[in-house]
């Protein structure tokens, strides 16, 4: 497996201009969701037991699922849902411009945005 790239806006930025591609993306949202990738058996594993392993034994792909996408949207708190617009200035995708793949992306910048603000970590 690559390298997982950073958790900071440089990287936030990059979903959101699509030049991280999907599965790195989702790679990012199973780290902090507490998935571990585990090299001798090659896949994605759970690490500890949380609402979302047993949801999602195997790690969901946001883009493809909408169920996973709608859990985690649900997953952010209230008070972080406009994080992209108030700490990074996302003014969000033009219409007519964007579809489900960057309303997804989007969703994802914003847990993981709000996953540094629950845990303290600068952006």
């Amino acid at each position: 497996m690559n390298e997982l790239p950073p958790l900071n806006t440089e990287t936030l930025w990059a979903i959101l201009n699509e030049t991280v591609d999907e599965a790195t993306v989702n790679q990012l949202v199973w780290y902090y969701l507490g998935y571990r990738y585990n090299e001798v058996s090659s896949r994605w594993e759970p690490t500890y037991a949380e609402d979302w392993h047993q949801d999602f034994p195997e790690p969901p792909d946001f883009f493809d699922s909408r169920p996973a996408a709608m859990k985690l949207t649900r997953s952010i708190p209230q008070e972080n849902k406009q994080l992209l617009k108030e700490k990074l200035g996302f003014k969000g995708y033009k219409i007519g411009e964007f579809g489900p793949k960057q309303t997804r992306r989007a969703t994802a910048a914003n847990w993981l945005l709000s996953y540094m603000e629950i845990n303290g970590i600068q952006y």
